[in-house]
């Protein structure tokens, strides 16, 4: 099974990335015919080889590369788990864990795609075991919870070593529970999501409670029909 991922993490030699201002996802410097980009952030990209596509290739930022050492750390600490991808190894540049089917909720809200309550509860537990294996369940949100079979698969565990709570899977929790029903279903336009987003993000300089920040997302509906 090493030998398999080493093989196919060769096309990688090819393949750098580094970050942007602002938090802004990082950029991919060069390319392999043996290998595609599957995810993108702001500290790595993730990579798939078509010779090996059980395994996900984590490719860190060069100025980020201290974080795959906590990371790895992390995926130890978890264990075997069915909430979270399985970890197989890391080395100066990247991790090698499973590659997840499925689809993320951000683009089940795109699409229009039904998200149900199992994969909600599926995330309730998975913070609870989280939490019993000493670790800080955060930095889940939108783009790293994936809907597959029904349930609910966690990607990027990199922020669970950190202290702190920083509210994200709440405030979903909430908007999925009091505002859900109005768009399952639907199809929520990008526009919509990504004013959303960056409201959410803004809320913090204002001082701005969640319950003011949903009624100021509330008024978009008017130009939504």
């Amino acid at each position: 099974m090493g030998e398999t991922w080493k093989k196919a993490s060769e096309s990688l030699s090819n393949i750098s990335v580094s970050t942007n201002p602002n938090n802004a996802p990082v950029t991919i410097h060069g390319s392999s015919d043996d290998i595609r980009c599957i995810g993108i952030g702001t500290d790595a990209a993730v990579f798939q080889s078509i010779h090996a596509p059980e395994y996900a290739f984590k490719l860190y930022a060069v100025e980020k590369t201290e974080k795959i050492a906590i990371e790895a750390g992390v995926y130890e600490k978890l264990g075997e788990s069915c909430y979270f991808p399985t970890y197989y190894a890391h080395n100066d540049r990247f991790l090698v864990i499973s590659f997840e089917e499925g689809i993320t909720l951000s683009d089940c809200l795109l699409q229009g795609i039904h998200i149900p309550k199992q994969l909600v509860q599926d995330v309730e537990d998975a913070r609870e075991y989280i939490r019993s294996r000493g670790l800080n369940p955060r930095d889940i949100h939108l783009k790293n919870i994936l809907l597959q079979n029904g349930r609910a698969k966690i990607l990027d565990v990199s922020e669970y070593a950190l202290p702190g709570n920083d509210y994200r899977w709440e405030h979903l929790k909430k908007g999925y529970d009091e505002y859900y029903h109005i768009v399952d279903g639907r199809s929520v336009p990008l526009w919509i999501l990504e004013t959303v987003r960056k409201w959410y993000h803004q809320r913090n300089q204002h001082d701005q409670s969640f319950d003011d920040f949903i009624k100021s997302v509330s008024r978009i509906k008017t130009f939504w029909k």
